[in-house]
């Protein structure tokens, strides 16, 4: 037996330990969770007994309850091992119960490293083995808390390695994209803006509740604008709103994008690292890659960017890994590199993303107009019918909203029908739809397994219908929205034959030539 064979033999028998570390790291962690609460309890605990004895109170039961997190943690520490054998990843732990988990090698699809602040000074990393399936009691995954970082890249290299590898790879990292500071300036105008300006005012109230201080803010707000308005007081509280926001959107895209890069890696892995302060290593396998999605968000598109995700099998989003999302592979950029890093990607000469796409019928504009007058003039009804019995403010009410909102929801309706297209581009089957969220979907038309063809009652009025094409990898069903009857199931025909040809029939028109029509079936999938 050679040496390299002795050396495997160990490896499949021999269990391994986590950093020792990892006690000190959690103990820290969970006495910062018991610092951030010991203030407000405190202060609660202060209303029946004098300040001081409070706070030794709580100073009591902090040192009690960190202690006993250390007992815990060294106990969890001792009975945690873990091996990675030529056949299976194994994970023995546990604190009362001992719990073995392992996952086989030939299923094992991604191998993710994170590290908070902590965690990168003391040279630590969080190794979380998946398989991409979504299974309950978390028996698609194995975490190893916390390993070296040395560590946690053998473990990714080993178990991502691959007996063949991708034609034409080089031997060395080729990167498709690096880090641009301008990219920041598509950070104040996604929808994290105005989420994280409501989510600061939330929070200036609820600290000062904690402080019994609530109505004193109130207050002081108030006595700010005593010369001023109602709606000018409200829309000078929403612009301080949206400006906490907009920075506090530049901070945490700092924090997310920071050290960004987009490297294959030597047998055909895509690799996305990036974080500043937590710093995250997401890898894709190529062959579990099926496409590209190019979304445009309303207000990052208003300003010509879009952020690139992957469409790829076993992608499932970590419930207990709450910042990150794992098929994005670029942030907002300008729109010309995105469709360059896409067809990067997809190994391509020219962006499937950036192929011209055939319009959809004007009944399908039709159909958003109504949708959009309906939403705006069917509620400004109702507050006009209460107006009637109730007061006259709600008829002003009403017909403030229907002047206001009517012509916005025209325009929203026109812009979604000159967002819906379809084609095919090369190996790529490619759809967009949207306005609020414009999403362009380049999948391979190998990767599509069946077609479900649905058609409503006014869609039948209107001689539109729905195509899902479905397929394994990322949403599992991507819409081509209100196509043209004999045009949507013409391009099902000609982008995935072997799928839908057997169930359609070539019926003759007047004009001598054939359209595509479905009479038997409504669903053509199998």
């Amino acid at each position: 037996m050679s040496v390299a064979d002795d050396a495997r033999v160990a490896r499949d028998t021999d269990w391994l330990r986590l950093d020792p570390r990892t006690v000190l790291v959690r103990v820290v962690l969970f006495g910062g969770v018991l610092a951030g609460a010991a203030l407000p309890v405190g202060f609660a605990l202060s209303g029946s007994r004098p300040l001081g004895q409070a706070f030794a109170w709580v100073a009591a039961g902090f040192a009690l309850a960190l202690l006993a997190d250390a007992a815990a943690e060294t106990v969890r520490y001792r009975r945690t091992r873990y091996r990675v054998g030529t056949d299976r990843a194994e994970l023995r732990t546990g604190l009362l119960v001992v719990q073995r988990r392992s996952l086989a090698r030939e299923r094992i699809r991604s191998v993710d490293l994170t590290a908070n602040p902590l965690q990168r000074v003391l040279g630590l990393v969080k190794v979380r083995i998946g398989t991409g399936e979504h299974t309950g009691g978390g028996e698609s995954t194995l975490e190893l808390d916390l390993v070296t970082r040395a560590e946690g890249d053998r473990l990714r290299q080993e178990l991502l390695t691959r007996a063949v590898t991708t034609p034409g790879d080089p031997d060395q990292d080729h990167t498709l994209a690096a880090l641009d500071p301008r990219w920041i300036r598509y950070a104040p105008v996604s929808f994290v803006a105005p989420a994280l300006g409501g989510a600061a005012a939330g929070a200036v109230m609820q600290v000062s509740e904690w402080f019994g201080a609530q109505g004193k803010v109130i207050d002081w707000i108030g006595d700010r604008f005593e010369d001023v308005s109602i709606p000018w007081m409200i829309v000078s509280l929403v612009l301080l709103a949206t400006v906490a926001g907009a920075v506090g959107a530049l901070g945490l895209w700092v924090e997310m994008w920071w050290n960004y890069r987009l490297e294959r890696e030597p047998g055909g892995t895509l690799r996305v690292t990036r974080g500043l302060f937590t710093a995250r290593s997401v890898s894709i396998e190529e062959r579990r890659l099926r496409g590209i999605e190019l979304v445009e968000p309303l207000g990052v598109r208003l300003f010509g960017a879009a952020r690139v995700d992957a469409v790829a099998t076993g992608l499932v989003k970590d419930d207990d890994d709450k910042h990150a999302d794992l098929k994005n592979l670029l942030p907002a950029v300008e729109r010309a590199v995105a469709d360059r890093v896409a067809a990067r990607v997809l190994r391509e000469p020219e962006p499937p993303t950036g192929a011209p796409l055939a319009a959809h019928p004007r009944a399908a504009r039709s159909r958003r107009l109504r949708r959009a007058l309906w939403g705006v003039l069917g509620p400004a009804a109702v507050l006009a019918l209460l107006g009637l019995f109730l007061t006259p403010v709600l008829l002003y009410v009403a017909a403030g909203c229907a002047v206001v909102l009517t012509p916005v929801a025209v325009l929203f309706a026109l812009d979604a029908y000159r967002g819906l297209g379809h084609g095919v581009s090369g190996a790529y089957l490619v759809t967009r739809s949207g306005t609020v969220r414009r999403a362009t979907v380049a999948l391979q038309r190998s990767g599509v397994i069946g077609w479900t063809v649905k058609q409503s009652y006014f869609q039948r009025r209107a001689g539109v219908l729905t195509l899902t094409a479905t397929t394994a990898a990322g949403a599992g069903a991507y819409d081509i929205l209100d196509a043209g009857r004999s045009q949507g199931l013409a391009f099902a025909a000609e982008a995935v034959p072997d799928l839908l040809t057997p169930f359609l029939e070539p019926v003759p028109t007047p004009e001598a030539r054939s359209t595509w029509v479905s009479p038997r079936t409504k669903s053509g999938g199998r």
